[in-house]
């Protein structure tokens, strides 16, 4: 069977190792999921979240011209999962919506630091 990059296809774990998820697609076709392609967020110990023969679904990321490795993910298969924010998807990753996080709180917080040092600074220089 041919592979392209993008294309979703379920194979079988053959195989984990500290680095990553060796995946059988087909009987001459095996590639790897590394660890960082498992999943979002920290990966501790990946056989406590996979086993070898479980079927999974996985994204071709990859495919190396020269050597024919191809490079799998996990989280990319599993993008439906993803949390919804205000009925759009969020991807932790690659989002471009604005959030609560980020500089927004420090904009917020700035006129009240800067009026605590000013009234600190009048106070303790006289």
């Amino acid at each position: 069977m041919s592979y392209t990059i993008g294309q979703k296809v379920e194979g079988i774990i053959t195989g984990i190792q500290p680095y990553g998820i060796f995946v059988q697609l087909d009987d001459h076709v095996q590639g790897l999921v590394h660890i960082s392609e498992i999943t979002y967020g920290y990966v501790e110990d990946i056989k406590n979240k996979h086993k070898v023969g479980e079927k999974v679904e996985v994204v071709i990321m990859d495919i190396d011209e020269y050597s024919k490795k191809i490079s799998l993910s996990i989280r990319s298969a599993n993008m439906g999962s993803l949390k919804k924010s205000k009925g759009r998807t969020y991807h932790p990753r690659y989002s471009n919506l604005k959030s609560e996080r980020g500089f927004q709180s420090l904009e917020e917080k700035m006129p009240q630091w800067i009026d605590e040092t000013l009234k600190y600074l009048e106070k303790n220089t006289r």
